[in-house]
């Protein structure tokens, strides 16, 4: 019986599988160890990274009421030749809207 070496994914640059096919058993051992504790280690990194971002995002504003999120801005609508602040975000494909107040507080 014989076998065929295994194929190595496309996108696995031809260098690396050409110092693997080089390479002992035990080394592959030692590599396929390393790989997947240096992709455990960057998955972590990323993940603390967005998370970073994201807590960045939450700083909320003073003026910000509870049912808005964070990440909302203020956009001004006209209506009937009045401007007014909203405080608007998205949720999923849609854009929510909330009432903040005149432009002009004169208004």
């Amino acid at each position: 019986m014989s076998y065929e070496p295994p194929t190595p994914p496309a996108n696995l640059p031809t260098e690396i599988v050409h110092t693997l096919n080089e390479a002992t058993p035990e080394h592959l051992r030692d590599v396929a160890s390393y790989a997947e504790a240096l992709a455990e280690y960057k998955e972590r990194e990323a993940r603390l990274e967005e998370e970073a971002d994201d807590a960045d995002v939450e700083a909320r504003p003073d003026d910000l009421p509870d049912d808005v999120p964070a990440k909302a801005t203020i956009t001004i609508k006209e209506i009937n030749d009045n401007r007014y602040y909203y405080w608007q975000w998205r949720e999923g494909d849609s854009v929510t809207s909330k009432y903040k107040g005149p432009v002009n507080p004169n208004e």
